[in-house]
């Protein structure tokens, strides 16, 4: 096969593989940062926070980040909105290429369980699948409750204008509940779904490269390929496959945070009745 042959299907834009790249290094740094601090009784949180200078340092680089990251969601939503086509608003917030949850998420979603019991034929999935726009609300939920938590953690001061007290010990256990349930998620679901189903392993590059295998595509979302064929968009959309220099960078950064995950989620779990809850 030619290097040149075009096997795979432009999935992301640059600015949104960017968006991801982002995300995934913020994300990493806000979950080793706040495990050092949610561990700092035990020898494993004090060595966690030493990387980072110390538990003071490890609570300011936290609080930044966070910062930062809340910057970028502001940005990803504006991005968002300026791809809404408003002369068409609201229908044209449906529709095969929109990740808003539809009717057809249900029904997939409970054929797809069937199908996985030997139940029922394998779904015909779209652009994006049902586990997919759940990643991704999921995320968008977890910005809004971890950042709007994680700030009046960061500045009790001025929250305490505003609120009583014990709001503070609420936002503190809500802030500590869905950062554990993120990184689970992120940790277990999201890192098997991404890289070690067989569709996917032993990674999903979409994210790192913009494109996805033509072939794998066809058996796992045929009415996707169906319609990009049938409306004559197929052949703008298919590019070749990355230079292996660059894959392997790809597979090097993507397995190092899966190695970095599983880690933290292993080590948090064994030492989580050595700590203060």
């Amino acid at each position: 096969m030619s290097p040149n042959s075009k096997t795979r299907i432009r999935r992301f834009s640059p600015l949104q593989r960017l968006f991801h790249l982002l995300l995934i290094l913020c994300f990493m740094t806000q979950a080793t940062t706040g495990l050092a601090r949610m561990y700092i009784e035990t020898v494993w949180g004090q060595r966690l926070a030493w990387v980072f200078g110390g538990y003071t340092p490890s609570r300011t680089i936290h609080i930044y980040v966070g910062i930062f990251m809340l910057c970028i969601f502001a940005l990803h939503v504006l991005y968002m909105l300026s791809k809404v086509n408003w002369r068409k608003f609201p229908g044209s917030l449906v529709g095969p290429d929109s990740m808003l949850p539809q009717p057809r998420d249900l029904k997939e979603s409970i054929q797809h369980f069937g199908w996985l019991l030997g139940m029922a034929k394998a779904p015909r999935f779209e652009r994006w699948g049902y586990w997919e726009k759940f990643d991704y609300i999921g995320v968008c939920w977890g910005m809004c409750l971890l950042g709007a938590t994680g700030l009046l953690l960061a500045y009790p001061l001025v929250a305490s204008r505003i609120m009583p007290g014990w709001g503070l010990n609420v936002a503190f256990w809500v802030h500590k509940i869905e950062a554990i349930l993120a990184m689970g998620h992120v940790f277990i679901i999201h890192f098997f779904i991404a890289h070690l189903r067989p569709h996917a392993f032993p990674m999903d590059r979409a994210m790192f490269e913009g494109s996805v295998d033509l072939a794998a595509t066809q058996h796992e979302k045929p009415d996707w390929v169906a319609r990009l064929e049938e409306t004559g968009k197929l052949e703008s959309v298919l590019v070749p496959e990355a230079p292996g220099w660059r894959r392997a960078f790809h597979y090097v950064f993507g397995y190092c945070a899966v190695a970095l995950g599983i880690f933290l989620l292993i080590v948090a779990l064994v030492n989580s009745l050595s700590i203060t809850w």
